[in-house]
């Protein structure tokens, strides 16, 4: 029980450290429009992760289909419906932070993934009926104070942060929900779903299609690591993981993030933020505290 546990555990942090890395290729392709780089990164995630499937997982889509016609009217209806509002979520998802990197400020980006694990226990609690335990609790509390410390920016950054963390926690939710499904070939579903949606868009504003290699060099970084990867890995730890525990863990990206300005970017840091930051990693350990015990225990 331990030993699985421990994958679901890894499979959720590993998300949030590689999207908190994410504005590094971002800035480097700042000259291009975030619509711009939101349609190619879903065009050639939708290549890449259909290539796999019908090359090497044609039998996981089999059983897929299958498990979908055995199903009643009603049930599939409520998977399309998800399935499509998961698709919706996670593509405003992309545009708002793409958009927030390159015009808002990385600190609205960062700040709106302090905002989503808030969103994400709240709905887990409400929508999900999940529980919270009085550690939990606190461990909210604390992450809500960091949270108080950091909320020193302009009001156009705040609203955009909420935006951005209130697409990507209902994401979450609406995968806790969708059950049954291999989480590779929804994932790819779900992909050309979201192609679908901006094609109105990409057709009404036509560009020229970049020639630059390292404009796609960097459109593949993105679709591959920081797309297809962590998405498949967000989705395989909800089945494991209650929405509320994956939740608290969306804050490595906003610490990792901060590592990423303040070392890489250079950004500045004052001591009250510096704080801010040390308490949402301590309300993380806190919330996690019995699953962490547990790997503790394992490996003695």
């Amino acid at each position: 029980m331990a030993a699985s546990k421990t994958k679901y555990f890894l499979a959720g942090i590993v998300p949030y450290i590689i999207w908190g890395t994410m504005s590094i290729p971002l800035r480097n392709i700042k000259g291009y429009l975030p619509q711009e780089i939101l349609y190619y990164r879903i065009f050639v995630s939708i290549i890449m992760v259909w290539s796999v499937i019908l090359l090497f997982r044609r039998t996981a889509l089999k059983n897929d289909l299958t498990f979908l016609a055995s199903l009643p009217r009603s049930k599939k209806l409520q998977i399309a419906l998800l399935t499509i509002l998961s698709a919706l979520l996670i593509t405003g998802n992309w545009f708002t932070y793409i958009y927030a990197v390159n015009s808002v400020s990385l600190k609205a980006a960062a700040f709106a993934y302090m905002v989503c694990p808030l969103l994400t226990a709240v709905c887990g609690f409400v929508i999900l009926k999940e529980q919270l335990t009085k550690t939990k609790i606190v461990a909210l509390l604390i992450a809500f104070i960091s949270i108080l410390l950091l909320a020193t920016g302009s009001l156009h950054e705040v609203l955009w942060a909420i935006l951005i963390a209130s697409f990507y926690a209902l994401y979450v939710i609406v995968l806790k929900v969708i059950k049954g499904i291999d989480k590779f070939n929804f994932l790819g579903v779900q992909l050309i779903l979201s192609g679908l949606m901006i094609l109105p868009l990409y057709f009404s504003h036509p560009n020229i299609l970049p020639a630059d290699p390292f404009f796609w060099s960097h459109i593949f970084l993105i679709a591959i690591v920081f797309t297809i990867v962590p998405l498949f890995l967000n989705s395989y730890a909800l089945l494991g993981m209650p929405s509320s525990a994956l939740g608290i863990l969306i804050y490595l990206n906003p610490i990792v993030a901060f590592t990423v300005a303040f070392f890489y970017f250079k950004e500045k840091i004052d001591i009250h933020q510096l704080f801010a930051y040390l308490l949402l990693l301590f309300s993380i350990v806190i919330f996690n505290a019995q699953l962490l015990k547990n790997l503790v225990y394992k490996k003695q």
